[in-house]
């Protein structure tokens, strides 16, 4: 492809190249060749950008000149998402049912829909139009769906659950399952407490591989518009999270969570039930949250604190030996 092509396509400035540069496709800012093009999104990569045999590199409106090509955008990274997608299209799936589909006659499925072999979708189940079904997909009793709606091999949608347009399911995603809810009977036995509220997925959600999104034994669990959900992540019976927010791999969140919009919660970040985290808060990694984060504030550490509190606290770590036998010998 032409890089004027590209920088068309990609509605970017070229800068310093030949619009008729051939290019064969996209790589890292460390590994690309000739005739690849790569991008510069981080300052601490500015050095390497100088250095890179790429053909052309996507860079900021401000970024200082290069000998090589130069694609100015707004949003570097944006930018190159969108280039890889030029290079690699999403797989088109064709129109029609595999024989080996199990399809309840009640069940409504719009048109242009891809249903995979040893799929099943069971009674009054609705669905929009231009779905993907893949291989072993599930799909339980009284279930809405809106439209474009993917689901990867192996995925479940448990009973009346409800998921709105453009939802993307990875493989081995369970929505629905049962909350983990038991009270303790007179003999000290765990009863299960039935969880039969259903989960609400709205649009545009992605869900990644092998994660759970439990139901409630009252309300609903809800997942808004716009959230991307890592792989391995537990979202707890009654949680409701934000629009646009982001959940890490293996965050989990305890029942009845509620997370605001634009909220990042970074790798294996736990929060405890019922606590309530503010729009726009970010929660570093492997960190605890055991209490309410306050809108836009960035905690870490378990239990959670204000990170540059918690950046002082971690450098004393390595000194508490020290200034214990301080401590000791001014007492003495």
């Amino acid at each position: 492809m032409k890089l004027a092509q590209i920088a068309s396509a990609l509605d970017v400035r070229l800068e310093n190249g030949s619009p008729d540069t051939e290019i064969t496709g996209v790589a890292g800012i460390e590994e690309a060749g000739p005739g690849h093009l790569t991008f510069v999104a981080n300052p601490k990569y500015a050095a390497a950008a100088h250095r890179t045999k790429a053909s052309a590199v996507v860079v900021s409106g401000e970024f200082p000149a290069l000998a090589t090509a130069m694609l100015r955008s707004k949003n570097p990274y944006l930018t190159f998402a969108r280039a890889i997608a030029l290079f690699h299209p999403a797989r088109k799936y064709s129109v029609g049912i595999h024989p080996t589909a199990v399809i309840h006659a009640s069940a409504r499925i719009g048109d242009g829909a891809h249903i995979g072999p040893y799929v099943v979708v069971s009674e009054d189940v609705e669905i929009g139009k231009n779905a993907v079904l893949l291989a072993h997909v599930v799909i339980y009793p009284g279930v809405k769906i809106g439209d474009k709606f993917t689901a990867h091999a192996h995925a479940v949608v448990r009973e009346q659950c409800r998921l709105g347009n453009n939802v993307l399911l990875q493989n081995g995603v369970v929505i629905g399952g049962d909350g983990f809810g038991f009270a303790k009977d007179e003999l000290g036995h765990w009863r299960k407490i039935p969880q039969p509220m259903p989960v609400v997925i709205e649009d545009d959600v992605e869900i990644q591989a092998n994660t759970c999104i439990d139901r409630a034994s009252v309300g609903e669990t809800r997942i808004s518009r716009g959230t991307k959900i890592d792989n391995l992540v537990q979202v707890g019976h009654g949680s409701h999270v934000g629009e646009h927010s982001l959940l890490a791999s293996q965050v989990g969140l305890a029942g009845s969570t509620e997370v605001g919009n634009h909220v990042i919660l970074t790798g294996q970040v736990g929060v405890v039930g019922h606590c309530k985290i503010g729009d726009g808060a970010i929660v570093t990694p492997q960190s605890g949250v055991a209490g309410d984060v306050a809108a836009g504030a960035i905690v870490s550490g378990a239990p959670a604190i204000d990170h540059k509190l918690w950046l002082k606290v971690s450098a004393l770590i390595s000194r508490l030996p020290e200034i214990a036998k301080a401590v000791r010998t001014k007492k003495n």
